[in-house]
């Protein structure tokens, strides 16, 4: 048995009892107070514990003689030195509790001034010469910080006076968290079993930085910055663990926007936290913290609050200033390197590691996750030993995609790859640089890391392409067959979401994206890009200027980025030059010839689909593009279906026609000659 552990629960017991034992004792001296304002004799000498608190009153009583000598003190004395009660103040909580833990207190009252609750003015008249008329106001204790509620009445003197529901389970040996905090502040995340070396570092900086804290001194605001995949909810409950609190959280998109309700929430929380030795974390990573306009709110709450505090916060969001009087520590928290990565997984996966061949060194170069990502990676993927190394590392590879998915789903639309490299009809020369772009991406660790180029320089390490040409030529096809053989997602940028008139709104869209997608190193398609990535401007109003900021903005990230991200445009000289000097790659995509036209015939009808007399050669006179070739089979295939038969000429010649006056484009007699 673990006598440590045994002494303990003993000392718990002992001192509960005490408090329990210490409740009742002035519960009894308040009623005596009572007794002698009603003139009624007391009926008996002052009893046990009873039912005041869990637990009899012999035990009680019996364990009062085994608290040892220099024991914590009791609930009761140190809610009141705590917040500061005066021996007045400390009388009237104590007629409060009576009502709710003794049944003759309200017989008591009624005796006293003729009705079965307590008021200030009973308290008044009960506890001379103690009774002081400054314990009624706001700015004293008991309404200060919520301790006795005043219910409606004539008068402040004759009001009834009611114990606020947290403040008595908290006398009675009980800490559960305020119900009124509810909506508000929210269970914390579980610290960590392990951190990576960068983490322990940052955590336990922040913790020394509490721990060191003079008697007196407000406590610093620890400032924790970095993105969502750095887990700073984690780091918090860490440094929370080991300074010896407890934590919570609330987001900061949830602080109240009035100035009552801010007062009142501000005033719960510092109370609940010094009752259960709480820190709050302040969650500013939410995408809701940015929209909310919360800021002037939370530095009031940073500024007048007295209880620890940290702040999660994305680095760009740093608040304006340090609060007024209280020192602001900050400390940047980066994602785990590649190498801690690999770490995590080795010792997360344990015997399961040796079997897959270094292909967590794969994973590590295309993912950045933390702990809590890989952990749910390596459960929800299951690697039991009986598998083969391939398909086991395959399922690990989607199971990282997952965990890096729900970010970015909610700020791009998510492409399924289903074209294939046979699907992609092109010249030689623009094949062989998707390939070479696939290349790149797959091989990205080893040239950066194994072979030193990263440590050459940290610039132009972005992976870039540029797809140009016609509309309806396979850029967006490409960027599919480039999905479907890295294995990686694939999401559309809409740029009607991300481009915003408002000055500073586009940079902080894109700034969502990106960061968003680092964890998964997912293909990013800005189709259309041209309309994003146009030509800086001469500087002529303050628009101009925000405007270049925003390309040099895209710029850096383009380059920073650890993914693939891909521009489309009809129009290459639309893009400014220097988009064109940074881009790694730039693929053309021609309008097709007779002979790739030719190609695109034989390959754009589905294997199950029925066909009959098509003649690939003659269709391939249509000067059309792929996305065009496209929409004629799939509308034939429609008018056959709809007829009952299977594709034939005569239903691509009139799906021909509906393309072409789409188009606003004439169809020849030289196109369709010999047809039907």
């Amino acid at each position: 048995m673990n006598t440590e552990a045994t002494s303990d629960a003993r000392h718990a017991r002992v001192r509960a009892g005490a408090s329990q034992q210490a409740l009742v004792q002035a519960l009894d001296e308040v009623r005596g107070a009572l007794v002698r304002r009603a003139g009624t004799p007391e009926t008996g000498p002052p009893r046990e514990a009873g039912n005041t608190a869990s637990g009899s009153g012999s035990d009680a009583a019996r364990t009062r003689q085994d608290v040892p000598a220099g024991s914590p003190p009791t609930t009761l004395d140190l809610l009141c030195r705590t917040f500061g009660l005066s021996s007045f103040e400390r009388a009237v909580l104590l007629l409060c509790a009576g009502m709710e833990l003794e049944a003759d207190f309200a017989g008591l009252c009624t005796a006293c001034h003729g009705v079965p609750y307590p008021t200030f003015g009973l308290a008044l008249a009960a506890f001379e010469p103690e009774a002081h008329w400054s314990a009624l106001t706001p700015a004293a204790p008991l309404r200060h910080w919520r301790l006795v509620e005043v219910r409606p009445g004539d008068s402040l003197t004759t009001s009834p006076l009611r114990l606020d529901e947290r403040i008595l389970h908290y006398l009675t040996g009980l800490n559960p968290p305020d119900e009124q905090l509810d909506g508000f502040i929210l269970p914390a995340s579980t610290p960590p079993v392990t951190l990576v070396p960068s983490h322990r570092a940052v955590v336990e900086a922040a913790a020394q930085a509490w721990r060191e804290v003079p008697a007196g001194r407000p406590w610093p605001v620890l400032q924790l910055c970095g993105d969502t995949g750095t887990e700073l909810e984690n780091l918090a409950a860490a440094v929370c663990e080991r300074a010896g609190l407890h934590l919570r959280v609330m987001p900061v998109h949830t602080l109240p926007a009035t100035p009552h309700e801010f007062d009142v929430l501000l005033r719960l929380w510092e109370r609940e936290a010094i009752l259960s030795g709480c820190a709050l974390a302040l969650d500013a990573c939410t995408p809701e913290a940015e929209h909310a306009g919360r800021a002037p709110y939370l530095r009031q709450w940073l500024a007048r609050g007295r209880t620890p505090v940290l702040l999660l916060a994305p680095e760009h969001r740093l608040p304006e200033a340090c609060p007024p009087g209280r020192p602001l520590l900050t400390f940047f928290v980066t994602r785990p390197t590649p190498h801690e990565q690999r770490e995590l997984w080795t010792a997360i996966l344990g015997p399961d590691t040796a079997p897959l061949n270094g292909q967590i060194e794969r994973l590590t170069a295309q993912f950045d996750l933390g702990e809590t990502a890989i952990r749910a990676a390596a459960a929800s993927a299951g690697t039991p030993p009986t598998h083969a190394p391939r398909t086991t590392g395959d399922r690990l590879w989607d199971a990282c995609r997952r965990q890096a998915r729900p970010r970015l789903d909610d700020l791009a639309r998510r492409i399924e790859p289903v074209a294939t490299w046979d699907d992609l009809v092109l010249p030689e020369r623009p094949l062989q640089t998707l390939r070479t772009i696939a290349l790149h991406v797959r091989h990205r660790l080893q040239v950066y890391e194994t072979w030193g180029f990263a440590r050459k320089s940290r610039r132009g390490l972005g992976i870039s392409a540029l797809f140009t040409g016609p509309s309806g030529t396979g850029k967006t096809m490409a960027a599919e067959v480039l999905a479907g053989e890295l294995r990686l997602d694939l999401y559309r940028i809409d740029l009607s979401q991300v481009v915003s008139k408002y000055i500073g709104e586009t940079e902080k869209n894109l700034r969502r994206v990106f960061d968003a997608a680092e964890a998964g190193g997912a293909i990013l398609l800005f189709d259309e890009a041209d309309a994003l990535f146009g030509k800086r401007t001469e500087v002529k109003d303050s628009h101009d200027r925000y405007a270049n900021i925003e390309v040099s903005y895209l710029l850096q990230r383009m380059e920073a980025y650890r993914g693939l991200a891909i521009l489309t445009t009809n129009l290459k000289d639309a893009l400014d030059d220097a988009f064109q000097r940074r881009i790694r790659f730039i693929v053309t995509f021609p309008f097709p010839d007779a002979a790739l036209r030719l190609r695109i015939w034989e390959r754009i009808f589905p294997g199950e689909t029925p066909t009959r007399g098509l003649d690939a050669g003659k269709l391939a006179r249509l000067t059309l593009t792929g996305g065009n070739i496209r929409n004629i089979a799939l509308n034939a295939a429609f008018l056959a279906a709809g007829a009952g038969e299977p594709v034939e000429m005569k239903h691509l010649l009139e799906a021909t026609r509906q393309e072409y006056a789409k188009l606003d484009k004439p169809l020849t007699e030289a196109e369709t000659r010999g047809w039907i």
